[in-house]
């Protein structure tokens, strides 16, 4: 394991209590973490459970992260769940060992030990991490390919272990960004995941990208993923139209850049789309037709999206293809309500129009929404913090859609919420 040389002369102890802090540099041997086990796949409040395990080895191009706090996703809800994919047997065919899931794919801390080909970053730097991970041996990245595509990418502290509920991280170095100084660090530990991914959502499928003037719906726009998308919508120029469930969220989404908000409570089509023959084919159609004016409404203007950003899928998604526009393009991340997919063929041809699966980010996708952060353009949207035993508390409400707009983080060293710098 790659230390730092400043790692001084004290004795290192096994493990360390949280924010009780190592001379830097100094790694110890077991560390803090909250764990999901086989035998206890189930609800997230039961599954996440604090255990005390090894401290990771790293390779030469990784580095290891005293994490300050952590984003709560809900990629790990579904590792506690054990669905729709068991991450540990997963892994365990790849040949890695352990029989536990030690997760979190947002991490902003400290960097403690390096590897000895890193060189981007040094012990000492303030990070944030973006969750894109693949085989540095990759022959797609080598070519220079976007890594994104690449067979062995995964999304880092769900497909991989030792992520942003360690005590200690283990990440690529490639993954790090520079912490905005200006944020606290549950604020910045909250951002990357939805942000990285809202950004190559929206700016990384040229020529559909987000330009001045354009329209841009965004499903769940009060969610982590959606408040993403409209800040960065609104940045580019463009007119973010915000897909709401409750009046309650509108202003949050006003507030974050909306020109107007559709209550998606005031239709009621939504599901897979009738068959065209059918005679219930009508009455959707209706529906889907009044959705559409209800962007033209919003907008101000008889204008349809060229981006509709997706990420409900099964019950949305045939309404989403319509309203797109001549030569749009439907993005889609997820499918939170299904993954059958049903739309009337006959527009998407004849409009020319493009359906996008979009997944995660590159390095320089996550540098340039990172930019966005430090510059101040873009909140993270920070609308809750917890305690590190409170982890699986935050996944629980998260699964019972009962958690707050914007983004969730747990403090993991930072044992006291507010403090940005050491």
């Amino acid at each position: 394991m790659g230390q730092s040389s400043e790692a001084g002369t004290d004795p290192v102890q096994d493990i360390y209590e949280l924010g009780d802090r190592p001379p830097l540099g100094v790694v110890p041997k077991k560390m803090h973490a909250f764990c999901v086990r086989q035998d206890r796949f189930g609800q997230p409040k039961d599954a996440w459970q604090r255990e005390i395990i090894n401290v990771p080895a790293i390779g030469p191009k990784d580095v290891l992260v005293y994490t300050m706090a952590t984003g709560i996703n809900y990629n790990n809800v579904w590792a506690a769940l054990g669905f729709p994919v068991d991450v540990i047997k997963d892994r365990q065919k790849k040949g890695e060992p352990e029989d536990f899931h030690a997760g979190g794919s947002d991490c902003a801390g400290i960097v403690w030990a390096i590897g000895a080909e890193v060189d981007n970053v040094k012990v000492g730097d303030d990070v944030v991490i973006h969750s894109g991970w693949w085989e540095p041996d990759d022959p797609w990245v080598l070519a220079g390919k976007d890594p994104m595509l690449a067979p062995s990418t995964r999304i880092w502290g769900y497909q991989t272990n030792y992520g942003g509920y360690c005590q200690f991280t283990k990440a690529q170095s490639h993954q790090c960004q520079a912490k905005p100084s200006h944020l606290s660090w549950e604020a910045a530990a909250c951002y990357m995941l939805c942000a990285s991914t809202a950004y190559r959502m929206l700016m990384g499928w040229a020529p559909n990208v987000v330009e001045e003037g354009d329209v841009v719906l965004v499903w769940g726009a009060a969610g982590g993923l959606g408040s993403m998308a409209l800040q960065i919508t609104a940045t580019a120029g463009g007119k973010p139209v915000a897909v709401i469930s409750d009046e309650s969220k509108r202003q949050f989404c006003l507030d974050h850049g909306a020109v107007g908000c559709i209550n998606r409570k005031d239709f009621d089509h939504w599901g897979p789309m009738p068959d065209t023959d059918s005679p219930d084919w009508g009455e959707w159609m209706k529906g889907a037709r009044a959705f559409g004016k209800a962007i033209w409404d919003a907008v101000g203007e008889r204008k349809s999206p060229k981006i509709v950003f997706e990420h409900p899928g099964e019950a949305t998604l045939p309404t989403s293809c319509f309203v797109a526009d001549i030569g749009g393009m439907v993005v889609i991340c997820a499918g939170t309500t299904g993954y059958t997919v049903t739309m009337d063929l006959r527009y998407h041809w004849m409009m020319q129009k493009r359906f996008q699966g979009s997944h995660l980010a590159n390095d320089e996708q996550a540098a340039a929404v990172n930019q966005l952060l430090q510059s101040g353009e873009v909140d993270p949207c920070l609308s809750g913090t917890f305690s590190f035993d409170e982890i699986g508390h935050a996944h629980q409400i998260m699964h019972d859609n009962t958690h707050p707009y914007g983004n969730m983080a747990c403090l993991v060293n930072a044992t006291e919420p507010g403090l940005g710098s050491r």
